[in-house]
């Protein structure tokens, strides 16, 4: 369901995948055995037409009777079956380690309990104040040229430190057996160029805004730097403005630039190459750069910087990347600006669910190791494969149907279609944490240790074989993922709940739900960027001219489409952007629809329920896994920087375009799409 570009997919694949010897499963049970109803007809609001505004009619009671808790940016399916996941069962399972007497070092109970623990000793977090941080602050104040800088920045980037570009080790797009090392653009601390270069009045306010936040950070630090918010604004709007654009970066064979160690120095050579390689860890071969161009570009901005700048900027990074960790001034600082004035977040979580939240984040795989063990039936995960291969029996079907394509494309493709795999639940195996660090009383320590222990095992993969059971996801994330190089989707165990999966629903419900969700990520290996990835996971163009011709037409149709809707006022959904996740809701919606009917062949056709007929009830599943409201500033970063549309109009603006919608509803002549406007492409 969240897909990102090329090189960001592998960073997150790198940073989070594991492996561990596989659970007995056999005794699972789940702790809540109350039933969760299949439809809940109370959300409905029947003021509101269907054909006009489907989320209104199927969502607009529960969006009435479900505002935005002061703590959140947005709420929905997604917010609320996280929260439910972490606050009683991750929950759960930390209370219990945390109760676990003399713990063996090194075990997952005294890791994670350990962490946590660190977390939440307050006391000693205001009493260390900014101590920890500082033996990194005083190597950047010892700099003296911007070479040495960036010699420095290798370093810092072991541990996460950001900087104008980011490195990670992961599969190589054109031999995807094969790890290879990747280099992206990076640096921005509003992570997106759309945030330093809109000139509409709220843009220019979080501009402001930004500044009056990075000077009080400098303050609190009692960092005599002078104007230190503009300085840094001023270098990473340079810096964003010779970065290639979000939507740019969706382009695979655009960012895919293998090139020499030798030819990165050439490139670049004010940037200190072979220290920065050096302190990082890396072995000077050859590496896969986004963007040649930007990379000249830099070169010209790191050489005509000062180093003054570059100290102030990398130290801003130290400071800005531990504030969350760092005593209440810096902690409710940075919750203002990046939650508050980004997000329109009024209220900061308890302290308690922030380190759940955070040991969540950091060890996953040993807490998902428990989760598996204790949330996840093989029942479900039996179901879920005869969902699959239903969905790909459809996709098949649907292929030997398509007007657009070619007979040797289609071949090509169902080649692609039979060869997808499948991951579902957790790992098979998982990795041995048991060498870091952890300790009660250090919390950014901690981080620091859990960090290395990552950039070491992705150091390990330079050069080696792709191991293809690894997961780019823990077991308890509400997600899914496609990823390309493997031809495969991930479901992690977690999603496999109501509203998503509801082992008490009819068929219609999950067939518009949780198969709609496993026809979107199977979709995503026929997107834009996905259709360029062969059966094999490797960047392969298996098309036809006359075919690429047709399908990029209709991609143009669908992104002038989704480009056109206004979510706010002065902003609207970037078609370029969100291109592939529309592709593949279309796609996912269209199998889920289509996997069912084949489901009822031959069989006595459901009867309707609460009124309505098993076609309504599929898009009623729909909508219900996309309902969601939304603070204005959530809103307006999700269209800037997200590559998903946002979920009213991944309902509202995607139904319309079936058919299938339309005839179950009865909507012809009172919806905004005719049937010359729909767009059929899987």
């Amino acid at each position: 369901m969240k897909k990102n570009s090329a090189f960001l997919s592998i960073a997150l694949i790198v940073m989070i995948m594991a492996i561990f010897p596989s659970c007995n499963n056999s005794n699972k049970q789940m702790s809540n055995t109350n039933k969760v109803p299949a439809f809940d007809m109370s959300t409905i609001d029947s003021t509101v037409k269907p054909c006009v505004d489907f989320d209104g009619y199927v969502n607009g009671n529960w969006k009435k009777h479900n505002p935005i808790p002061s703590t959140e940016g947005s709420w929905g399916s997604f917010d609320i079956l996280d929260k439910e996941t972490r606050e009683v069962k991750i929950k759960g399972i930390i209370k219990e380690l945390l109760a676990a007497q003399n713990p063996k070092k090194g075990s997952d109970t005294q890791l994670i309990a350990g962490y946590v623990r660190s977390y939440m000793d307050t006391v000693t977090i205001a009493k260390r104040g900014i101590t920890p941080i500082m033996p990194m602050v005083e190597k950047v104040n010892l700099v003296k040229t911007n070479g040495e800088m960036i010699a420095l920045a290798g370093e810092l980037a072991k541990i996460n430190i950001g900087g104008p570009f980011d490195v990670g080790i992961g599969a190589d797009d054109r031999n995807s057996t094969m790890n290879a090392i990747f280099m992206g653009q990076g640096g921005l601390s509003m992570r997106d160029r759309n945030y330093y270069e809109n000139k509409d009045a709220a843009m220019v306010k979080i501009r402001a805004e930004f500044v009056a936040h990075v000077d009080k950070m400098f303050a609190a630090a009692e960092w005599k730097t002078a104007n230190p918010g503009k300085t840094i604004l001023d270098f990473e709007t340079k810096l964003a403005l010779i970065q290639l654009k979000n939507f740019e970066l969706r382009d695979p064979v655009k960012i895919y630039n293998k090139i020499a160690f030798s030819e990165l120095q050439k490139l670049a050579p004010a940037i200190n190459w072979s220290d920065y390689y050096k302190n990082f860890g890396l072995p000077t071969d050859t590496v896969i750069v986004q963007d040649k161009n930007y990379l000249k570009k830099l070169d010209q901005l790191i050489k005509s910087t000062p180093v003054e700048v570059l100290k102030t900027y990398y130290s801003w990074q130290i400071l800005s990347h531990f504030a969350s960790q760092l005593p209440d001034q810096f902690n409710k600082e940075t919750f203002h600006f990046f939650s508050t004035i980004m997000y329109g977040v009024k209220e900061q979580r308890p302290r308690e669910e922030r380190a759940t939240m955070s040991v969540n984040r950091r060890l996953g795989m040993p807490l998902g190791k428990l989760f598996a063990a204790k949330y996840f039936p093989e029942s479900s995960k039996k179901k879920i494969v005869e969902m699959i291969e239903n969905v790909r029996a459809v996709y098949s079907e649907r292929i030997d149907k398509l007007t657009w394509m070619s007979a040797p494309t289609k071949e090509k493709a169902k080649k692609k279609l039979s060869a997808f795999t499948w991951k579902i639940g957790y790992p098979d195996k998982w990795k041995d944490y048991s060498t870091i660090d952890i300790q009660p009383d250090k919390l950014i320590e901690n981080s620091i240790n859990i960090t290395l222990w990552d950039h070491n095992d992705m150091l390990a993969k330079a050069g080696k074989p792709v191991d293809k059971s690894e997961w780019g996801m823990s077991p308890q994330t509400i997600n899914a993922y496609n990823n390309p190089t493997n031809n495969e989707i991930v479901f992690p165990a977690a999603i496999l709940q109501p509203p998503f999966f509801n082992p008490d629903a009819d068929d219609a419900i999950n067939y518009g739900a949780i198969i709609g969700v496993i026809g979107h990520e199977m979709t995503h290996g026929f997107d834009d960027q996905g259709a360029q990835y062969d059966g094999t996971g490797n960047l392969n163009n298996w098309w036809t001219p006359e075919d690429t011709k047709n399908f990029q037409a209709l991609g143009k149709r669908l992104e002038d489409y989704f480009s056109a809707i206004e979510v706010t006022k002065g902003f609207n959904i970037n078609g370029k952007l969100t291109l592939g996740e529309n592709i593949a809701d279309l796609g996912g919606l269209t199998l889920g629809y289509y996997a069912l009917e084949k489901s009822l062949a031959g069989k006595e056709k459901p009867k309707p329920i609460d009124g309505f007929t098993y076609q309504q009830r599929f898009f009623l599943g729909w909508a219900q896994v996309w309902r969601d409201n939304m603070t204005n500033e959530s809103l307006i970063n999700q269209v800037q920087t997200n590559e998903h549309s946002p979920a009213r109009w991944r309902i509202n603006a995607t139904l319309p375009l079936m058919k299938e919608f339309s005839d179950a509803f009865g909507c012809q002549g009172k919806s905004a799409v005719t049937d010359a406007q729909r767009i059929v492409i899987w």
